[in-house]
């Protein structure tokens, strides 16, 4: 009895540990900008919500950011689907290195193949140079609008590449093999058959690229120019309040919660109507292709990855170039790494420190909310599994201005837990946002273990708390380790928060990027560039050789 007690009381106290982590460091930033945006001079007053819907200004830029995300979704949907359904259905070389080169493209910081574009298609870019002298083509303009869109969708297609890829290995052949035995082949079976099947993935990945597009700031930053986004609008004004009265930035702050709260559960509801399991007794074959099908797909597919990892490309390629300020010269050197080295050395070592701290957090928070939720499940535990969602859907610029308003003790801050300024807030910052990535992947992991199991090892004598630690963790490890990869990935390529939150002795190689593109050290920025790319590439070889596995897929 006393034993079951001790037992009962792990998983109470961890639920409870769990609980006020997620109060103090989300449930409190957010609940303190609200209270920020909400009073005016200690009264209440929706003045801040007023000047924002009543002014054109304002109310635009949410519509640019909302046309440039949505367009962004859907292509980036129709590229992403297309390429996976190749993948899948068809035979052709190089498939692992083209599927390493399409992670590539995902994981790297959207504001570097930003930049990488401007180099390549700005108004003095490389191409557009040559389009012009060459073929006397006008000037390119890369950027406004149709900028973002393509760096959005050359960017994001990889997460909807993934998704699908995913969904298309529980898809059973004999569906495939029913319909084409029945007349329905080619784009036929894709329309009516595999994306019916496909729509509650589908949905799942237009909620991820759409947010990430939502409430990236980086891009437009760089290449938005008179093209005014939300995310830019929220930081801008946050920015010009430092050190007086932040509660516009702080309403919209809240704004943007708000509509992504409304496009979370609006993406839930409809998902939930169109769900379905799929089992596959006999996953899709690839068949092989010939003549003008072959040429196609080769085309298509090797073109879309090409072009999505072109501007990784030029950046590798110039960063070994000799540089002066904004201008490359001819003539190669090392100079820029050296430069890299010298100045951002602490930069380099804070962008695999503070992850890696965050990574044990993430990994330790993960495990426990996802055998609480599956295993342990009831109103306690549910509330926390929908609290460890709320970053996935908070825009990273909101929770950075949400830390400062909550743990600054300078002007506009709460003075509670003073920690803005210190590695810690970076650790957790990190922890709280890229959590939810780790979760999902274990929790899926975790539903694929039967019950029975643990129940074997309890009748032979195991106590619980040894049979999840022996048994249960182990057995969930890819799910654990296939969301901790991805987790490490986007916290070393993580700007939207880190831009707020930094300082001098916990600046990351991101921030360090975007600071070196504004004073237009293209050389440094490139070779730093160059620097994450790598560490990007060894952590998908490490998971591939840890998980044992040739594909990568969510």
């Amino acid at each position: 009895m006393k034993k079951s007690l001790q037992q009962m009381n792990i998983w109470l106290l961890s639920s409870i540990i769990i609980f006020i982590s997620y109060i103090l460091f989300l449930i409190y930033p957010i609940v303190t900008i609200l209270k920020q945006a909400l009073f005016v001079d200690g009264h209440l007053s929706l003045d801040n919500f007023l000047t924002f819907f009543s002014k054109e200004y304002y109310f635009e830029t949410l519509f640019n950011s909302f046309k440039v995300s949505v367009v962004a979704t859907v292509l980036s949907l129709v590229v992403g689907t297309l390429l996976a359904y190749c993948f899948a259905m068809f035979r052709f070389k190089g498939k692992k290195v083209l599927q390493i080169l399409v992670i590539i493209a995902s994981m790297s910081a959207p504001f570097v193949g930003a930049y990488s574009w401007i180099l390549l298609l700005g108004r003095n870019g490389v191409i557009t140079k040559w389009l012009s002298s060459a073929l006397g083509f006008p000037k390119l303009d890369i950027y406004g609008f149709s900028g973002i869109v393509l760096v959005f969708t050359l960017q994001l297609f990889p997460l909807v590449f993934l998704y699908v890829s995913g969904a298309l290995k529980s898809m059973d052949n004999s569906l495939l093999e029913a319909a084409e035995s029945m007349g329905v082949k080619g784009i036929k079976r894709l329309t009516h058959i595999v994306l019916p099947l496909l729509v509650p993935t589908l949905l799942a990945a237009a909620l991820l690229v759409f947010m990430r597009a939502f409430s990236d700031f980086g891009t437009p930053m760089l290449i938005g120019e008179g093209y005014r986004t939300f995310p830019v609008l929220v930081y801008s004004q946050f920015i010009s309040e430092v050190g007086g009265n932040s509660a516009f930035a702080s309403a919209l702050a809240i704004i943007a919660i708000s509509i992504a709260l409304i496009i979370f559960l609006i993406q839930k509801y409809v998902a939930q109507k169109n769900s379905f399991s799929m089992s596959s007794l006999h996953s899709i074959e690839p068949k092989a292709i010939h003549g003008w099908q072959k040429f196609f797909i080769y085309l298509g597919v090797y073109g879309v990855i090409a072009l999505s990892v072109l501007p990784q490309t030029y950046l590798i390629y110039t960063s070994f170039l000799k540089t002066s300020g904004m201008i490359f010269v001819p003539g190669y050197s090392l100079d820029s790494y050296r430069q890299a080295f010298d100045r951002m050395g602490t930069s380099i070592l804070n962008t695999l420190r503070i992850p890696l701290m965050a990574l044990v957090l993430v990994l330790i928070f993960a495990t426990f909310i996802s055998y609480l939720s599956v295993r342990k499940r009831n109103p306690f535990t549910s509330l926390i599994d929908s609290m460890s969602m709320i970053p996935y859907i908070v825009p990273g610029t909101v929770l950075g201005i949400a830390f400062i308003t909550a743990f600054n003790t300078g002007i506009g801050g709460s003075g509670f837990l003073a920690i803005i300024g210190t590695s810690f807030v970076m650790i957790v910052s990190l922890s709280v946002r890229r959590l939810p990535y780790t979760i999902r992947s274990s929790v899926a992991s975790l539903h694929q273990i039967s019950p029975s199991i643990e129940e074997a090892a309890a009748s032979l004598g195991s106590s619980r708390l040894n049979t999840f630690a022996k048994i249960t963790i182990p057995m969930m490890m890819s799910g654990i380790i296939s969301g901790a990869i991805l987790s490490w990935i986007t916290m070393i390529s993580e700007l939207s928060t880190s831009i707020l939150l930094y300082n001098v002795n916990t600046k990351t190689m991101t921030v360090a990027i975007y600071t070196e593109v504004l004073r237009g050290n293209y050389g440094i920025a490139a070779a730093l560039s160059t620097l994450l790319t790598g560490f990007t590439v060894l952590s998908l070889l490490l998971f591939m050789k840890v998980s044992k596995s040739d594909s990568i897929s969510m």
